[in-house]
């Protein structure tokens, strides 16, 4: 997860450069197509076949259709409407959310040091933000609620998994996910990418598409995945906490913005409550 984490909260600066040469939805259908083929190609090699266990193909539809297809849409275009700093704080709700819902459908036991980690790491979190230049106007509006509705799906998506059977391994269920998701982002993005001229497209798209599909989501999908199924959705989620931390380090040397000593008390409480929620 600390892999993962670090992963995605440099994937922020490197999509916003990767989409100064890209548009949102050309640039997700790339990314989308390219871990797809990349993953199907790894699961037949491991385990023979890319098929769908029976009975599982319409849970891997929603799954895939709302954890990716929409998610990525809302994501991609409400990191373009908005600002990085407002998407990372918009983000940071997603364990709040996650740890709601589960307790409400009772898929989790929601504990007395679980609620004071959290609300420790997303006080943490608000000030780490804020720090940046988090605020809310019109102009990023509906970026905004574009990021929050990637919130609400993303949740779906995370607790949706705990419901596939135990059985069936991380390395197909990230597959068939993107499998069911990859489609619709690929019909998104065709008249978008059929206008691009190739000629534009520099290193920094070239980067970005290749950092943020092999590495962001084929390795990073399959280990988060593997841990949603191994610790709970909620613990999980919760270090979600920590990728506004790493993508205000990464903001440093890329776009020049140094971090303060303020930030540096909000990273502390993100990472104490991290630490809490750990404990049982």
């Amino acid at each position: 997860m600390s892999f993962v984490i670090l992963v995605w909260g440099a994937n922020f600066a490197v999509v916003k450069a990767a989409m100064n040469e890209l548009p949102p939805l050309p640039f997700s259908a790339i990314r989308f197509g390219l871990a797809t083929v990349a993953l199907m190609a790894l699961l037949r090699w491991r385990e023979g076949d890319c098929k769908f266990p029976p009975g599982t193909l319409k849970k891997f539809l929603w799954l895939g259709i709302v954890g990716n297809t929409i998610y990525q849409c809302l994501f991609c275009l409400g990191l373009y409407y908005t600002t990085s700093a407002n998407a990372s704080l918009i983000l940071t709700t997603t364990p709040v959310t996650v740890a709601i819902a589960a307790g409400l459908l009772g898929l989790e036991k929601i504990t007395r040091n679980l609620m004071i980690g959290l609300a420790l790491a997303f006080g943490g979190i608000v000030i780490v933000v804020a720090m940046r230049g988090a605020a809310l106007s019109s102009s990023t509006m509906w970026g905004d609620l574009m990021m929050l509705g990637a919130v609400f799906c993303w949740a779906a998506y995370v607790l949706g998994l705990r419901t596939v059977a135990v059985g069936i391994s991380s390395l197909r269920v990230t597959t068939l996910t993107l499998m069911t998701g990859a489609p619709g982002l690929l019909l998104l993005g065709l008249p978008g990418l059929a206008q691009i001229d190739g000629r534009r497209i520099g290193l920094a798209a070239v980067f970005g598409i290749l950092f943020s599909s092999v590495v962001a989501l084929v390795i990073c999908y399959m280990l988060y995945n593997r841990n949603v199924r191994l610790l709970g959705s909620v613990r999980v989620s919760i270090y979600g906490c920590v990728i506004p931390i790493v993508a205000a380090i990464v903001a440093w040397p890329v776009l020049g913005e140094r971090p303060t000593w303020i930030q540096a008390g909000g990273a502390a409480l993100v990472i104490g409550g991290v630490l809490i929620t750990r404990r049982r």
